[in-house]
This record gives structure tokens, sequence and C-alpha cells, in this order.
């Protein structure tokens, strides 16, 4: 139980009052006064903003204020309780409140307040003052409930047990379209400006992104405090850009570049949740901490073991790098389920993540697909119906849904067995994967059973599907399909390249590839990589 207590005042005037006998008695007291304020305190444990304000003296400044409270502390159970009341005369009276908040077991807060009852012409009327519901509240702050971290900050290690990224400070460029006069000129420069560390933003996709958010400000890009210092003079004078400094959690190696980085960090901060305290924090406008009013800091939070290999990624990244068309890779080893790769070039990062969730028509793999249900179905591969076929989708991973910490993604979508879509003959071309759904579907292949995949040692996904051994001829002849060399395909402009290492599988994605080259030259530089990359 943390308690704020407010200065002595009220009890020196209680005591004063008391002695002199200068005040009225309770007898001649109009008790519509006292019933005023137990209202008032009745609202505020109901969470009633705008009945509660009314009650004040100004219901405009109060009612902004409550709503401000009721949302910053959640869904906080407010407990406040009339303790004293003092009539000063027929037209005024004093009080004092116990305020109490409950955000969850032995997670209670209380403090002392006061306030002023008058008489106005339209009844009584509480004297409006913040400080009645949060000690230390005026109309420049605001308050919320805040999770509360204690030290060290844990680090995400790599697959290698060495730090793969760590929180630093950040400095996020914006456009703030309401202080842009010229919104060519200020593009255009500020494109110019983040080149060295940002080549592929442009004024025009600058321009876009602010079309598109229909007057908001938006983010043009994320600097490292290092790179920032340097472009900062080029940067600050630019009409309508702002810049904010903030906690980040980024890659300690500038080399690695990954999606997965993205699903990481939601993975670190629930990690840092699960063990949180918390805190009543009071902030001014600009959103900045002023003050802790109340709280206990949580345990320190453990670091996060992450599956990605530095070495791998290196090479993945260089080999989407080497393709002009939007391309991505998982590399994941099949005998954990670790996903230890993901990357995608610049063409394929456009919007949504290509490599975990850019569905794409599988194209000519459907044909390992197609020889996996013969297999089992014991007819001939021009014999298979779509329903067979989709049915050893879900067999070897395609279709089943993965619940993953930091990335829940649906990682392929095929026709459910059994409907009509699937018996009136709908097409293979119908079953859809993004590369981390065909990396699964590699590496069930590979491990003879459905692996679920984890980006954190410990803590694979989650799945209603049986990891139960596959059918082993169906198995064995897909392995002889893959091959050492790996299943190549570019039909329909889908190019797929499944390989399997027997320590590694990996899918390649690449969106109309000029050739089958194309990707054997790309899986060259993962598993021959240059040096230092």
């Amino acid at each position: 139980m943390i308690r704020a207590r407010c200065s002595a005042a009220l009890g020196a005037v209680i005591l004063a009052l008391a002695l002199g006998g200068c005040a009225g008695t309770f007898d001649e007291y109009p008790e519509d006064a006292r019933v005023a304020v137990e209202r008032f305190t009745e609202l505020l444990n109901k969470r009633d903003a705008d009945n509660a304000a009314k009650l004040t003296a100004q219901p405009g400044s109060a009612v902004i204020a409550l709503r401000q409270v009721f949302d910053g502390l959640r869904k906080g159970a407010p407990d406040f309780r009339l303790t004293q009341f003092i009539p000063l005369g027929k037209g005024e009276g004093i009080f004092a409140l116990q305020g109490g908040w409950k955000f969850g077991p032995d997670r209670n807060w209380t403090y002392d307040a006061q306030g002023t009852v008058r008489k106005l012409a339209t009844g009584w009327r509480i004297s409006w003052d913040p400080t009645i519901v949060v000690p230390k509240l005026d109309n420049s702050r605001t308050v919320h409930l805040v999770k509360a971290y204690a030290p060290p900050t844990p680090v995400v290690k790599d697959g290698l047990g060495q730090t793969l990224m760590t929180e630093q400070i950040i400095d996020v460029v914006r456009l703030d379209p309401t202080r842009i006069t010229n919104p060519v000129a200020t593009t255009d420069a500020l494109a110019k400006a983040i080149e060295p560390i940002a080549p592929v933003i442009t004024g025009e996709s600058l321009r876009a992104q602010l079309a598109a958010a229909q007057g908001k400000p938006v983010v043009a890009v994320n600097l490292r405090q290092d790179d920032f210092a340097v472009l900062e003079p080029d940067i600050a004078p630019i009409p309508g850009v702002v810049t904010q400094a903030q906690p980040r959690l980024i890659a300690a190696d500038r080399r690695i570049q990954s999606p997965m980085l993205d699903a990481l960090r939601t993975a670190w901060q629930e990690n840092r949740d699960r063990t949180a305290g918390w805190a009543v924090q009071l902030s001014g406008l600009d959103g900045h901490p002023i003050a802790n009013l109340a709280g206990q800091l949580g345990a320190p939070a453990p670091d996060v073991s992450a599956t990605l290999d530095p070495h791998w990624q290196r090479a993945a990244q260089d080999a989407v790098n080497y393709v002009g068309n939007p391309t991505a890779v998982v590399v994941i080893r099949p005998a954990t389920g670790a996903v230890v790769a993901a990357a995608e070039n610049n063409a394929a990062s456009a919007n949504e993540s290509m490599a975990f969730a850019g569905l794409a028509p599988i194209g000519g793999t459907s044909e390992l697909l197609r020889t996996a249900a013969a297999n089992i179905a014991h007819k001939p591969p021009q014999n298979v119906s779509l329903d067979e076929i989709t049915q050893a989708a879900r067999m070897f991973g395609l279709g089943v849904d993965f619940e993953l910490n930091g990335l829940d993604k649906v990682s392929s979508r095929i026709p459910a067995p059994g409907t009509d879509e699937v018996r009136g003959g709908g097409r293979t071309n119908d079953i859809q994967a993004s590369p981390y759904g065909m990396a699964i579907f590699t590496a069930a292949i590979a491990n003879g059973r459905i692996t679920p995949p984890m980006i954190e040692v410990g803590r694979p996904a989650t799945t209603s599907a049986a990891s139960t051994p596959l059918p082993a001829k169906a198995v064995d002849q897909l392995r002889g399909l893959i091959g050492g060399g790996g299943y190549i395909t570019t039909t329909g402009g889908q190019g797929w390249l499944l390989a399997n290492t027997g320590e590694l599988a990996f899918a390649l994605y690449v969106e109309n590839p000029d050739s089958r080259e194309t990707l054997i030259q790309a899986a060259k530089r993962i598993f021959h990589p240059e040096p230092d990359s």
C-alpha cells in the first residue's frame, strides 16, 4: 500500500474551526452540500467523468481532466471515500477524501486529497482542482499507468550466444504536414540528406507516405545516434521535419538486416512484460515523464535466446540482394524447427514482410504435393484429385496454423479438404505459401515429420497439427526429388528453390525470375558465401 500524503493544511483548518467556532454548525448547514460531495465520489468510483464533471464549478475543464485520468489509469478500479466534511458557513464547506485505485493483486494506491464545495446559482458545486482526483495533477500534466522495468535491460542473444540486439537510443525522423509549406522541396531535401544511410527512400516515396497518411505525421526514417549526429546539420533546417530520440531494440551489428528482428522485438517486449512492475506516472503534455506517484519495480527480465545464426543470416541477405526482383528466403534447422535466417531484398520489403507473410502461388512445387498425394493414395499422379493434394499438403505442414510468440503469421493457405471449392475442380495454383511456409514444408520432408518452428530457443510454435512420422515412402520420394541440388521451378512466374542439406532446409522465392539460373546463383551465395559476408 502506497500513500501520497497531501499537506497538513486541511487538518490545521479543521482544528482551528473546531476550537474557534467560526464556522456554521451541522444543524444549520444544508445537507445538500454533503450530498453533492458524496455523489461526486460515487460518480468517480463509477468512472463517470461526464456526470462527475457536472458537479464541479468548471465542468468543461473537469471533464477533460477526468476523462484523461480514467483513460490513463486504464482499467484501474477507483475507490474514493469521503472521510471528513466541515462547514465554513451556509454557502461553503471543505472536505477530505481518501483516494484509492486498485490495479490488480497487490497493486494498490491510496492517498489523501482535499477540496472545497460552494453554493452557486446552479446548486452546490465542487471547486474544481485536478489534485482532488490525482496528487500533483494540473492542466499541464497527464497521468498514466505504465509498466516499471527493473534494471538491467535484457538483450537478445543470437544462436551462437553472442549479443544480437540491444536497446539503444535512436532518432525518429518524422514529416509533419502541418509544418510543410512546399511538400516537393521538403521531401526531396530530406531524401537527399538521408541518402548516405537510406538510399532507397526517395522524395517520391516520402510524398506517397504523406498522401496515404491523410494529414497525419509520418515516420520517414529511424537513425542510429551516430548516423544522426553526422546527418543532423542537413536534416534539422528542412521545414516540416521533426526529430525525436527514443529507446528501441536494434541489431548490435548493422550488417544484420532481417524481418525476423521485428518478431524478436515483439518477443523481447513480451519477455520484459512478464516480469514488469507498475507505476503511476505524471507526464508533461509532450509525453515526457515528470515523476512517478506510486508503483513498484518488477524483477529483472532474462535475456532472450534467439535462433538466428549471424553467419547464415549474412549469407542469406547477400543472396537476396543479388537479385533485382522481389526475393526472400527462410532457412530452418529441421531437427529443431529453429529459424536460423530470414532475409528479403528492398524490392520485397515495400509492404508487409515477404519472407513471413508474402503469400504467393506455389507454382511448380505443386508437383511435389501431387507426388506425395499419389504415393499416399496409391494412384498414378495424373489421377490424384485436388482434395487428395490438399490433404497431403496439410500432412506436410502447408495450410497449418502455427502460433508463435512474436511471429503469428499465416504461413500458407490452401482450400480446405472436402469443400465445394476442392470438389468443384479447383486448381493447385489456389495453394499459396510464403517462403516461411515453404521452409516449414521442406523441413518436414527433411525431418520426416512436422517440426513446429521457433525463433526463441526452447519456445516452439503451438499448433493443432500432429507431429507424428510422415508416410516413409512419400518422404523418401520427396527427398529424392529435392536432392542435393534442390528442387527448382519457375512455373507461372513463381520462382521457387527448395533445398535440404541435412542440417538445414531452406525455401527461396523470386518473383518473376529471369531464369532458373537466377535462383541457382542466389542459392550458391548462401552455401558458398563471399568472405566476410
